[in-house]
């Protein structure tokens, strides 16, 4: 198998993804545990997650930057197909992102009312919430073949062409903007997504909360709930998904996918072993590499397509001097980009004392 510069780029776009869920994915699952704080600890609860967020919630985004940008630049047909058919759903996930940035920063330096801070925290809570679900249901949609079935039907035989919808007089708006990303199956994916990134946010926090045993246990118990959501959605959406057929056939049924299932399986049990015997450490690494796990079984069932059912990574390429400067700029980026994202974690993160936060102002 010979691998080409646009399969590299095709990787650094699913690594930098990986990435962006494992970290920025936890922020918003911080988000979701702020909604839902509760019992005689909330506040200490939302001060945890804001003191835990605070430091690298936005450096967090330079992951989904570095995908935006990739795709953009090496995948432009795809880039195309994507923000065309799925322009809602990513209109609201990037409305959802601007929100819940904004409401964190005005609630953590707001000199208002207390009432003006919980309605600050409040926005950025639910925004935290619908953000994931949109994001699973956008993959639930190209995993489906939505994307790809409404780009041919505005096709006008040439390969990923994309005229104006006024061209197409037989194409109503809900088959092409509406119908690709709202199912059983793409919802079930959004509340799986939701449910993963719950369940890392909740492992996180049992660490950040070293030394205040009563903090730790909520999120412990949390951790393990949102774990048994993520199983549930991910049984619901394998058994919606093998009623589409596709990529989630190549999913069940692919040379490597007793790999993926069984990594995903023994990751998903020593994760909440580790959490029921308080081994936190290992319930993050284990976390992640659940979470990881069912990102690579997707990538790798829908491998050589970049929209299935009939969009390829090669046919959707760039030029080949644009990819081989791409990949020089990234290079060049990451010199700098990865020392000072170390720096940053090894100042907020690495070796940090969990003392408990003070409250907010």
């Amino acid at each position: 198998m010979t691998i080409t510069l646009s399969d590299v780029a095709a990787w650094v776009i699913v690594v930098a993804l990986n990435a962006y869920v494992l970290f920025g994915g936890a922020d918003f699952g911080g988000g979701v545990w702020d909604l839902f704080a509760s019992g005689p600890r909330r506040r200490e609860q939302r001060d945890l997650i804001s003191d835990a967020i605070g430091p690298i919630w936005e450096a967090n985004h330079v992951w989904l930057i570095v995908v935006v940008v990739m795709l953009f630049v090496c995948f432009p047909p795809a880039f195309a197909a994507l923000g065309t058919i799925l322009h809602i759903p990513l209109s609201l996930m990037l409305i959802g992102i601007v929100l819940r940035g904004s409401a964190f920063v005005f609630r953590a330096y707001s000199y208002g009312s207390r009432s003006e801070q919980r309605r600050w925290g409040q926005l950025f809570a639910v925004s935290s919430v619908i953000t994931p679900i949109v994001l699973g249901m956008c993959v639930g949609a190209v995993v489906s073949g939505g994307v790809g079935a409404a780009l041919s039907g505005i096709e006008t035989g040439e390969a990923a062409s994309l005229p104006l919808v006024s061209e197409i007089p037989t194409a109503s708006f809900v088959s092409l903007y509406v119908r690709p990303w709202i199912s059983p199956f793409t919802v079930a994916v959004g509340l799986m997504t939701l449910a993963l990134v719950s369940f890392l946010a909740a492992t996180y926090l049992t660490i950040e909360a070293k030394g205040h045993d009563a903090l730790q246990d909520d999120f412990r118990r949390r951790a393990i709930g949102a774990a048994v959501a993520a199983i549930v959605t991910a049984g619901i959406s394998l058994t919606l998904g093998a009623r589409e057929g596709g990529v989630m056939a190549r999913l069940v049924g692919g040379e490597w996918s007793l790999i993926v299932f069984t990594g995903a399986a023994i990751a998903a049990i020593v994760s909440i072993a580790a959490l029921i015997a308080r081994r936190y450490q290992l319930a993050r690494i284990a976390a992640a590499g659940w979470v990881t796990f069912v990102l690579w079984g997707w990538v790798l069932a829908q491998v050589p397509l970049i929209i299935p059912p009939s969009l390829t990574i090669d046919a959707a390429s760039a030029p080949a001097r644009t990819l081989v400067e791409t990949m020089a700029v990234l290079v060049g980026g990451a010199i700098v980009l990865a020392p000072s994202l170390w720096y940053l974690l090894r100042v907020f993160k690495f070796g940090r004392s969990a003392n408990h936060p003070e409250p907010l102002p």
